[in-house]
């Protein structure tokens, strides 16, 4: 029995799971969530893991409990380079041939947190995706992927395909410059630009979870100058947390983000246009990348808002501006899209890279 070992690392928590190889089925056998700020060491948190232990348990210094797995991927957070990573948010510092020795695997890789999703893409099943189009055209198996997730921030990442299989190449094209296509995105990011003391406005900044704070606070500050809305007092605490944090009973700020949705599937004005106008710039940034990448293999849309903003990105907010590209848009039009909404697919696909390295 071939046994497979993936993780999805986060500076909050570490998710381990191992997988039983049948064929070419991938089966979960066993899985872990452990806060990562726990573990100073990420190989002796591994290696607890192999020898049976679970969250909560004294580390245990025994052998595993079944060989060592074949092949293992972890997902970071945080830029691979050359086989290392420093997490962005925890003081482990990662090298492939060290971890590998230190836990007894003879394969083994390290992949960005977001890049690795390429990996799984191709093998997700029906309860893990939703196509966000009814007339999703079929994708094309011999081109490349594409998926972009608007979280916390906005992820991006390519999937190209050659003779030895898939390859994943992370981007930071969140971070290139935001482009308004309309009037009122102009002024958004004008205004946006100003507001934060920014010298260039991202589109990360706005096409992401944090920034439908922005385009609520933008909708607020043009259409409720008097600070009478419902989420008004949220958006003040949300730009200037500190007011929180300095009062006799500190308080995390409100999520803004996530009361403008809430405000806006409940027939809220001011939040469902700051929806719309949210889903316009998500879709049309969706189309950038699908012409960068010409992905006719399928562009995915995950991240954290997937899941909770299905009906958005199904609508013609979202997939209009997606699909409008002017001559291009007969391109646009073949490029089948789905939501990825599975909240574990990064350790699915982590487990899907550690099957692939088996014929390296």
């Amino acid at each position: 029995m071939t046994t497979l070992l993936a993780g999805d690392i986060g500076g909050t928590k570490t998710l381990l799971a191992t997988y039983r190889l049948e064929d070419s089925a991938l089966i979960q056998q066993r899985a872990e969530r452990f806060p990562s700020a726990e573990w100073a060491d990420f190989a002796a948190l591994v290696n607890h893991f192999l020898a049976g232990g679970a969250a909560g348990e004294p580390p245990r210094q025994g052998p595993p409990l079944q060989e060592p797995p074949a092949a293992a991927c972890f997902a970071v957070a945080g830029p691979v380079r050359h086989g290392r990573v420093k997490l962005t948010n925890l003081p482990w510092e990662l090298e492939e041939a060290t971890l590998a020795g230190a836990c007894g695997l003879e394969r083994l890789e390290l992949v960005n947190d977001f890049a690795v999703l390429i990996y799984g893409l191709p093998h997700l099943s029906p309860l893990q995706q939703v196509p966000l189009d009814p007339a999703n055209p079929a994708s094309d198996p011999g081109a490349p992927l594409a998926i972009l997730g608007a979280g916390t921030g906005l992820g991006v990442a390519i999937g190209v395909p050659t003779a030895a299989g898939l390859v994943a190449v992370a981007s930071e094209g969140a971070h290139a410059a935001f482009a308004p296509r309309t009037p009122e995105e102009w002024a958004l990011q004008q205004w946006l630009q100003a507001d934060r003391g920014l010298e260039r406005v991202s589109i990360e900044r706005i096409v992401s979870g944090t920034g439908l704070g922005e385009v609520m606070r933008w909708v607020l500050a043009g259409d409720d100058p008097d600070g009478q809305h419902a989420l008004a007092a949220a958006a003040r605490a949300w730009r200037h947390p500190e007011t929180a944090a300095a009062g006799p009973a500190p308080a995390a700020p409100p999520d803004l983000p996530a009361l403008t949705a809430q405000a806006a599937a409940a027939g809220d004005p001011l939040a469902g246009r700051a929806l719309g106008l949210w889903l316009g710039a998500y879709g049309s940034v969706a189309g950038d990348l699908a012409l960068h990448s010409l992905c006719l293999g399928g562009l995915w849309v995950g991240g954290g808002t997937a899941a909770k903003l299905l009906d958005g990105l199904r609508s013609p907010a979202f997939l209009a501006p997606l699909r409008a590209k002017g001559r291009l848009s007969p391109v646009l039009a073949q490029v089948p899209v789905t939501a990825l909404t599975d909240p574990e697919a990064g350790l699915f696909s982590a487990a899907c890279r550690a099957r692939m390295l088996l014929a390296a």
